[in-house]
């Protein structure tokens, strides 16, 4: 349904996107994922046809967006990260003109279908309203009303929950899914949850380059698991470390505040493809020490980006030396550690061992 090739687009020096070629299939719901600056809303402007490309193609349903645009708009719906409305409009006023602007082909009565679409989007209660009163997550199902007018074969959804609150995020959510049910949809975001929660497929895109094109459970395994995990340990801080360091699998383990009396939080790191929760419990346990809380540590999306374009830079440079490996200790010095803490000072052995068993 979707057909990009080696589509450039350049400002000046600098290239929003570089050679981008990747197909979307006819009813696929594709996640666009990637930071502020990496070139998603470029490419979706021009696949729209909002924007025109320095170089390469965009096709719609084998019509290229360039040649005809007329004829691949049509099949495309497009929301924008600010939808465009009119704020003085009420939201029937709003819709009408969009059905005007459209040239709706005559087989859709415009009752009908404006009714159909406020029912399926949750605008049915609101109608009459105008639209500058409406909340910001009505707003945006406005938005999205106007994008599904003319029943187009293609929605293009550009950060469709930023700003909103959970509960509006949620809602949103819902309705895109329900959208996906007959559609073609390409949902841009930096949120990795609204990937996982809507999409079927991921396109992760870094400095305008395609650097991972997956389905999200194979991503999120990328950058979830169990290698990075914070423990809180009631004990002494000295002894506790000796043992996380000495468990086989952890390739790292400090300290990096002290949580309550008598505890401590560590940062701990296993080695690729080991689960060391369970290792780490039973030493833990048999010297007496209670794990208080533990969590993993998820890789934030920069992480997972640096790992991706490192990745890519190797296999563009196979000759060329890896880059030295900065440690976790050293990353952990020089972070500073969680934000408000004083650093930690030494730690004598003396504490209260009346307290240190206790939650």
């Amino acid at each position: 349904m979707i057909e990009v090739s080696n589509l450039t687009k350049t400002y000046g020096k600098k290239r929003g996107i570089d050679r981008l070629s990747f197909t979307i299939g006819d009813g696929e719901i594709v996640g666009f994922l990637g930071p502020n600056g990496a070139g998603k809303s470029t490419t979706m402007n021009i696949i729209s046809g909002y924007l025109s490309a320095s170089s390469g193609a965009a096709r719609i349903g084998g019509i290229d967006i360039l040649e005809d645009p007329v004829a691949a708009k049509r099949q495309i719906g497009y929301l924008p990260e600010q939808p465009p409305l009119y704020l003085d409009m009420t939201v029937a006023e709003y819709l009408d003109f969009i059905f005007d602007l459209k040239v709706i082909p005559g087989d859709l009565k415009r009752s009908t279908h404006i009714g159909e679409i406020c029912e399926l989007v949750g605008l049915k209660e609101h109608y009459s309203r105008v639209i500058r009163n409406l909340s910001k997550g009505y707003k945006q199902r406005v938005g999205l009303a106007q994008a599904l007018i003319g029943n187009p074969e293609v929605l293009i959804l550009d950060e469709p929950t930023v700003g909103l609150d959970p509960k509006q995020i949620i809602e949103i959510r819902n309705v895109i899914k329900t959208l996906g049910k007959n559609r073609t949809i390409i949902l841009s975001t930096h949120i990795l949850q609204e990937v996982s929660a809507i999409c079927e497929r991921v396109l992760v895109i870094n400095n305008g380059q395609i650097v991972a094109d997956d389905k999200p459970e194979n991503l999120s395994s990328m950058i979830t698991g169990d290698r990075k995990l914070s423990v809180r340990v009631a004990g002494p801080r000295e002894m506790v470390r000796k043992i996380l360091r000495g468990i086989d699998g952890v390739q790292f383990a400090d300290v990096t505040v002290q949580a309550e009396k008598g505890s401590y939080d560590f940062l701990v790191e296993a080695r690729p493809n080991v689960d060391i929760r369970k290792p780490m419990f039973m030493a833990l346990a048999k010297a007496g020490y209670p794990i208080l809380q533990l969590k993993s540590m998820d890789l934030s999306l920069e992480d997972i980006f640096l790992r991706l374009v490192e990745e890519k830079k190797k296999q563009r440079n196979p000759q060329n030396k890896a880059p030295r490996k900065v440690s976790a200790e050293v990353a952990l010095n020089t972070s500073g550690g969680d934000a408000g803490t004083e650093p930690l000072p030494p730690d004598t052995g003396d504490h209260d061992d009346s307290e240190e068993g206790e939650f």
